[in-house]
């Protein structure tokens, strides 16, 4: 029988030879081995468990066993609720669940009020508690296991950290490569004059604009929000956006572009997400405009001084595989034409406000026969200022404005 002199200088031993792993960094197997030897070896503990939190969330936390010595192979402890009773070293003589059946001890290990971990330990003789070897020595087992358990939960959390960083990394790279889905250069002349911003409510988002130079004098354009945030939606914009300028390379006609758009969405999305669409396309030689608004916010034209909301077309892409009707709608201009579309992220930020549609187009009224890009200054400069009064966005927010004299 060893010494208490041997005994202590195990116990210090075993605490360094415990700190030394942690620090070496190696891992939880490794650590746990150190732990198992202790007790098994030098305790003489021939059967035990150690549960620790494994996931947590906000409605209940759920327990693993990480180690488990002495038990059949096939059989698989559970925790049971009953431990969180526990607060301090005891017996489980009047535990009367299963687990008092295998172990005869327990060995709560908390952060305040916290439970971090149980160690159940097995074949101690519960009439001869007092008497047992094993039982001076389990205020030392309980700071052992306290070591333990925090230095797997470090582990966990730089793992997650470390994961959170390469997620991070990741959707920035998705942030770059969908600002890059987007136009980098509109057409800024004498005869058409296109701005557009673009505001995700997360990192990356599911609006979009886009603006396809035809030839000389005509230009497609369109604004559009897939339902949802996200990477989801902006995966199913990217798709959209693909699918608009492959179908451009074979048609122009606005009806064909919104059909063959709505069967791509309805193969990517299988019913899960819808998408609104406005596309247009301006002809400057003739000064027309074609539309379709596919259950899109109205944008508002102004032409020669006269406003028009531009709600015709047809229903949400995504939701049937056929579309039951589709309206293109033709307007003409002879001086000037001036057109302001946007996605639902800013009608959803002036209804917090209590602003109507209306109150948009008499915000962009007030600015339209100001230089455009005065127009799009004001109206995102509103938006920053009343999002620094503690209003904040809470969805995807694009603006495209287009002019034409």
């Amino acid at each position: 029988m060893l010494s208490h002199r041997e005994i202590k200088d195990l116990k210090l031993n075993l605490l360094l030879k415990t700190t030394k792993a942690i620090n070496n960094n190696v891992s939880v197997t490794e650590i746990l081995e150190v732990y198992r030897d202790f007790l098994q070896n030098t305790l003489s503990i021939s059967k035990l468990c150690l549960f620790i939190t494994s996931v947590s969330n906000e409605e209940e936390v759920e327990w693993e066993c990480i180690l488990q010595v002495g038990i059949k192979k096939n059989k698989r402890i559970h925790f049971e609720k009953e431990l969180l009773m526990i607060k301090d070293i005891e017996t489980l003589t009047t535990f009367h669940h299963s687990l008092s059946k295998e172990f005869d001890v327990v060995v709560p290990v908390y952060h305040k009020d916290i439970p971090m971990a149980y160690l159940l330990m097995g074949d101690v003789n519960p009439h001869q508690i007092g008497m047992s070897p094993v039982i001076q020595h389990l205020p030392f087992v309980q700071t052992l296991t306290n070591i333990i358990v925090v230095a797997i939960e470090n582990k966990k959390l730089y793992k997650k950290s470390i994961q959170q960083a390469e997620i991070n990394k990741e959707i920035e790279l998705a942030k770059q490569v969908q600002r890059m889905l987007l136009p980098q250069h509109l057409p800024f002349n004498q005869d058409i004059k296109i701005v557009a911003d673009y505001i995700p409510f997360s990192l990356i988002g599911g609006d979009y604009y886009d603006v396809v130079k035809l030839n000389n004098h005509e230009y497609i354009f369109c604004i559009a929000d897939v339902s949802g945030k996200g990477i989801s939606a902006a995966l199913l914009m990217s798709n959209m956006q693909a699918a608009l300028r492959s179908v451009i390379g074979f048609t122009h006609n606005l009806k064909d572009i919104v059909i063959q758009i709505n069967k791509r969405i309805i193969e990517n999305a299988n019913g899960e997400k819808f998408v609104s669409l406005f596309i247009g396309k301006i002809n400057l030689q003739i000064r027309q405009l074609t539309y379709i608004n596919a259950g899109h916010n109205p944008p508002a034209l102004w032409i020669d001084e006269h406003l028009y909301l531009l709600d015709k077309g047809t229903t949400l892409l995504g939701f049937l595989d056929e579309l039951p009707y589709i309206e293109a709608s033709i307007l003409e201009y002879t001086r000037s034409l001036f057109l302001f579309s946007y996605t639902d992220g800013l009608t959803d930020f002036f209804d917090k406000h209590n602003i109507q549609l209306e109150g948009i187009t008499e915000f962009v009224s007030k600015y339209k026969n100001k230089p455009l890009l005065e127009v799009k200054k004001q109206m995102m400069n509103w938006i920053n200022q009343v999002q620094s009064d503690k209003y904040s966005l809470k969805d995807d927010l694009a603006i495209l404005i287009i002019s034409c004299q």
